[in-house]
């Protein structure tokens, strides 16, 4: 089976680097859209070489590595191999539906642009469309990014679902489903910090969760100040990430529901911290539970749900040892690291007036036992975490393909 791929930033060329290393595919076909540098050896530089992660061989081979891992350039073609595999870049077209996948054999694709995230935008909008790989001739299109609406008021397609590996990929339906989105790096990490606490404690226990994360700068951050796009409401969004500690927004809150039903009744904020690393971030995660009396949740518990899940999927891992951003860099497993020496707990006793519910002869005010608890959850949200669970989640819609 051929894997095509939209788009070779981030995301695109890390895909790239896993499916090299993984041999699932005999060939990947990867869409570019455009011509890059002055040849194809240009394209090949940029797919052995990579700022964050080092050299191509050395992620595959370490220090045994070959010298040259991409190989048989055919400018004319826009083939080559990359340690064996064969590889095709396509520069033709930046609109999906002008994408040769059908000419070249492609059933499913990747999209990692970022471009295209609408799923209800006809094939044919002039500015393309997600469903335009459809046109083009895939069967199936994996999103690496959340879908997002533009227009209110429209459902979600029937045929367009949203899924974390290892959360709720069973919600696919390879006979209804031809758009898959694998939401974002943030989600798929919240997503194993907040499904071990609800399988523990249910929905119940829940009063309330918010969460912030403290993410590595992205592509579409300025490295010094510019001028904002006319309309924009964000200036923040312009300023340098190399200088500043910059807050923004994620996308996580609308997300998580999507993969974990149980949140939807639950009151949840996310919030977004920018900083001047290139990859490496980290989820601060509070969650509000109503106690028992007398018996009060207390940090070793929640520690130990987190280890007793660990053993479950190495999706998630457990780690007493104290840890830094650049730790998690390239982690090659996992979606979420929590850092247990850092689990607090606190509970209380909260006061609450019972007001216009009170009945006849009950007390005024009831007391109410609440813990606090607040967990760190590390991920790397390029290669380590999200790349890889992204490539689980290729795999196993290409082996549901008939």
């Amino acid at each position: 089976m051929k894997l095509g791929i939209n788009g070779l930033g981030r995301i695109g060329k890390l895909s790239l680097w896993h499916h090299v290393s993984r041999k699932f595919f005999a060939e990947i076909v990867v869409n570019v859209g455009r011509e890059v540098g002055t040849s194809l050896n240009d394209i090949a530089g940029i797919i052995e070489r990579d700022s964050t992660y080092g050299r191509l061989g050395a992620y595959l081979y370490g220090c045994k590595a070959p010298a040259r891992l991409v190989e048989n350039l055919d400018e004319a073609a826009g083939t080559m191999t990359v340690d064996g595999i064969p590889v095709k870049i396509l520069r033709q077209s930046r609109d999906p539906k002008g994408i040769a996948w059908k000419e070249n054999g492609v059933r499913l694709v990747v999209d990692t642009t970022g471009a295209f995230t609408d799923p209800t935008v006809d094939a044919d909008d002039a500015r393309g469309a997600l469903r335009g790989h459809l046109q083009g001739g895939a069967e199936k299109v994996l999103l690496s990014a959340p879908f997002k609406i533009k227009q209110k008021g429209i459902e979600m397609p029937a045929d367009a679902v949203t899924t974390v590996m290892g959360i709720n990929d069973g919600d696919y339906d390879p006979a209804r489903h031809v758009l898959v989105s694998a939401a974002s790096c943030t989600t798929t990490c919240l997503s194993f910090m907040v499904k071990p606490l609800l399988d523990y404690f249910g929905a119940d226990k829940f009063l309330s969760a918010s969460m912030v994360t403290v993410h590595a700068a992205t592509g579409s951050q300025p490295v010094l100040d510019r001028l904002p796009k006319s309309g924009a409401t964000d200036l923040r969004k312009n300023r340098s990430i190399l200088n500043n500690i910059i807050l923004t927004s994620t996308g996580a809150a609308k997300a998580l529901p999507l993969v974990i039903p149980e949140m939807k009744q639950i009151g949840f904020i996310a919030e977004s911290v920018r900083i001047p690393t290139s990859s490496g971030s980290l989820i601060i995660l509070v969650v509000n539970f109503q106690d028992d009396e007398g018996q009060p949740i207390k940090r070793e518990l929640i520690n130990n749900v987190y280890r007793d899940y660990g053993r479950q999927t190495s999706y998630l891992q457990y780690a007493d040892e104290q840890l830094v951003s650049s730790d998690i860099i390239g982690n090659p497993a996992a979606a979420a690291v929590i850092e247990g020496r850092e689990t607090h707990t606190r509970t209380a006793s909260i006061s609450v007036n019972l007001g216009q519910f009170n009945c006849a002869g009950a007390p005024d005010r009831v007391e109410v036992p609440v813990t606090q608890a607040v967990i760190y959850g590390w991920y790397d949200n390029e290669l380590g975490s999200y790349t890889n669970m992204l490539g689980d989640r290729t795999v196993s819609i290409a082996e549901q393909l008939v």
